[in-house]
């Protein structure tokens, strides 16, 4: 009796009891798979969220303009991977080599010499005009490459030699110095372009003149050659155009980079400094074998851009053609 007595009080207090806590932790246990999915399915869309974000698509946001809800720009990031990693060298190498190139030249070849010697007599070659433009432009241009370097080399060739403070100054006084003599560029190149254009068609005698290097190398085949050539030679030609297109390109991206009313797309922007940097190289390039041939490859020749005038024999032996057109026509003035 008291056995089943007992049985009957384990029934009814231990059983439920046991049951209880079964479904509790059957509870908790779901309870517990709930949560970790809904963590999980937390990590994912956190994760798709990034992956949209780093792969450049947009959102919402509710700041206005151009591209504000695009958190990360792919193009921006691979321009400027380009820039830094491809165009930077290019132009170090660009302004060491061709100098370099030039220097080796000089020293193995000299300076071309006038094979009859000076004559005495200044031939009138620049109007005043002619050279104000000029002067103009080789001044902002030069203002413009030496600031534009140290702008794109700098941080690597002077910042870790020198002081924070002297770096912090010297960047700013380059891209100060690089932005406002911009439009002094842009005004003596777009004169020049008009004022020259007409003196730089190509004629089939430039060709021998690229043939025979301009007559300017002093040994083998080539020594004693001086091709014909008119009032611009063939490389003063090429030099001509080059400017004219690449400084219409260094114009149009400059404008583009510095001008905040056009409020561009981060892809537009990139490409001007892309285009901007590859046509600056090309210029750099141009202008550095330009000093070279005008200042100490050339005997006589600077002559030309300081007084307007040059010397009867230089302008007989490089620029024959033109020599003799004006003296067909009677036009030669002379310096008094």
């Amino acid at each position: 009796m008291f056995i089943k007595s007992l049985r009957s009080l384990f029934a009814m207090l231990v059983i439920p009891l046991v049951l209880s806590m079964g479904l509790g932790l059957s509870a908790s246990a779901m309870a517990a798979d709930e949560q970790s999915s809904q963590q999980q399915a937390g990590k994912t869309s956190d994760a798709d969220l990034w992956r949209a974000v780093k792969s450049g698509e947009s959102g919402y946001t509710v700041a206005k303009g151009v591209e504000t809800g695009v958190l990360i720009n792919v193009v921006g990031n691979e321009g400027e991977i380009v820039r830094n990693q491809y165009l930077t060298p290019v132009m170090g190498i660009t302004v060491v080599g061709v100098f370099a190139a030039f220097l080796f030249f000089y020293l193995v070849n000299g300076p071309s010499k006038l094979s009859k010697g000076f004559s005495g007599k200044m031939v009138l070659r620049w109007t005043k005009a002619d050279l104000w433009i000029h002067w103009v432009m080789a001044t902002s241009c030069l203002a413009l490459i030496f600031t534009g370097l140290n702008i794109m080399l700098g941080k690597h060739v002077l910042q870790p030699y020198i002081g924070e403070g002297l770096w912090a100054s010297l960047i700013y006084g380059s891209k100060t110095i690089h932005d406002w003599v911009g439009p002094i560029f842009i005004v003596s190149w777009l004169l020049s372009v008009v004022k020259w254009m007409p003196m730089q068609t190509f004629k089939m005698y430039d060709l021998k003149w690229f043939l025979v290097v301009g007559g300017y190398v002093n040994f083998g085949p080539f020594k004693g050659k001086h091709p014909d050539s008119g009032f611009a030679n063939a490389g003063e030609k090429l030099w001509f155009w080059s400017l004219t297109l690449f400084g219409l390109f260094i114009a149009a991206s400059g404008l583009m980079l510095v001008l905040p009313g056009l409020d561009l797309p981060r892809e537009a922007s990139m490409a001007a400094l892309l285009i901007h940097s590859i046509s600056a190289v090309i210029i750099i390039a141009f202008t550095i074998v330009h000093i070279w041939m005008a200042t100490v490859l050339s005997e006589g020749g600077m002559e030309c851009m300081v007084s307007g005038y040059c010397d009867e024999n230089w302008a007989i032996q490089h620029h024959n053609v033109w020599y003799d057109e004006m003296k067909d026509s009677n036009s030669i003035v002379y310096k008094n």
